[in-house]
């Protein structure tokens, strides 16, 4: 449904989409996580051709819709938009918001409404046809806006960090809404967020850009435990990256010995180290000091220092942590990251 060739984007001098290949398959979910600035709401805005491509190629259904000399606009695409804010008419009513484009398109306004609470029902707000936008929580807004997407045709939806506003339990309550959203209307979704925990919580796949460019995109658990360069690794989730010397299925890393999993040669390797792949346990063969310890409800989050190791081990413990704590730790495996070549960008191939 959405397919992205070799897209390029600038503004000024800065290049902020480069080269960007992805595809998103018909009635998939795709989260496109980063850091500020990476252009992941650019890369949006050009798919709903709200900005104009420098060169590349953009495909909808498989129509061009973007291309040198060829720019659909906007409300031929057949897309909608879901904006960090929502973008409600304040002074319409819940089911008059959502049937505004049904009545736009000279459908009569009988028709419009009736549609308005057919997608109503769908996103579970029949009930508050009749309130303003302004009576309603951020959660609930978010809906509306989701059933006038629906409302206006659209099996394509692109949203911008639609869950940025709301405070964290309701965050994970929406989760949980438009993933059974998603499952109910089998939508193509792009789904923009800086949020790693709320595109793995949602998302078919994950793609992760930086400096413009998309590193890796594949399924959640793949990004977590197999990331295609140090970029991604270090971007997604919590670990460390550690030099060391591979031989077979085993890498020697100074003070310690582990398993590796992963491609690439006997020689040296960058290992990288899960909060998983650490044990804290009286006994183990290795002594360290935690760095910092945090408590994240149910569970501490520390770095320990081990000497010799080039970085600290990021780790997690059920039990009590204390900042300077002497602790005994052990590393039972870990990812040997590929070696890329100058320009090599795992995600430009992106789709199966």
């Amino acid at each position: 449904m959405i397919r992205t060739e070799a897209a390029t984007k600038s503004f000024d001098v800065a290049r902020v989409i480069d080269t960007v290949s992805l595809d998103v398959a018909e009635g998939e979910f795709v989260a496109v996580v980063g850091p500020s600035g990476c252009g992941k709401s650019t890369l949006l805005r050009l798919v709903a051709g709200l900005d104009t491509l420098d060169a590349g190629r953009i495909a909808l259904g498989g129509q061009t819709v973007s291309a040198p000399g060829v720019h659909v606009p906007p409300e031929a695409r057949g897309v909608g938009v879901v904006f960090q804010s929502y973008a409600l008419w304040p002074h319409l009513n819940v089911r008059d918001n959502v049937g505004f484009p049904v009545e736009a398109a000279g459908k009569g306004r009988a028709v419009a409404r009736a549609e308005a609470l057919r997608h109503l029902q769908t996103v579970g707000l029949d009930g508050l046809a009749d309130r303003r936008p302004a009576e309603l929580s951020g959660g609930q807004r978010q809906r509306v806006a989701l059933a006038r997407c629906l409302a206006q045709g659209a099996r394509t939806i692109l949203m911008d960090e639609p869950l940025a506003n709301l405070d964290p339990h309701l965050r994970a309550a929406m989760e949980e809404e438009l993933s059974d959203f998603h499952r109910r209307t089998g939508a193509t979704v792009l789904f923009i967020t800086h949020d790693q925990r709320e595109a793995f919580a949602i998302a078919d796949r994950v793609a992760v850009m930086a400096a413009g460019r998309v590193l890796q995109c594949a399924a959640p658990d793949e990004i977590y435990r197999r990331p295609a360069s140090e970029n991604v690794a270090r971007f997604i989730g919590r670990g460390a990256v550690l030099e060391g010397l591979r031989d077979g299925a085993a890498a020697d890393l100074g003070p310690l010995r582990c398993p590796v999993a992963g491609p690439g040669a006997d020689g040296p390797v960058r290992v990288l180290v899960r909060p998983e792949d650490v044990t804290l346990a009286p006994g183990a063969p290795l002594r360290g000091q935690v760095r910092r310890a945090l408590y994240r409800g149910g569970a501490w989050e520390a770095t320990v220092e081990v000497p010799g190791l080039g970085e600290p081990l990021a780790v997690t413990s059920r039990d009590r942590l204390a900042d300077r704590e002497e602790v005994a730790v052990a590393v039972t495996g870990g990812w040997a990251l590929p070696s890329l070549a100058p320009g090599d960008h795992p995600g430009r191939q992106a789709r199966a």
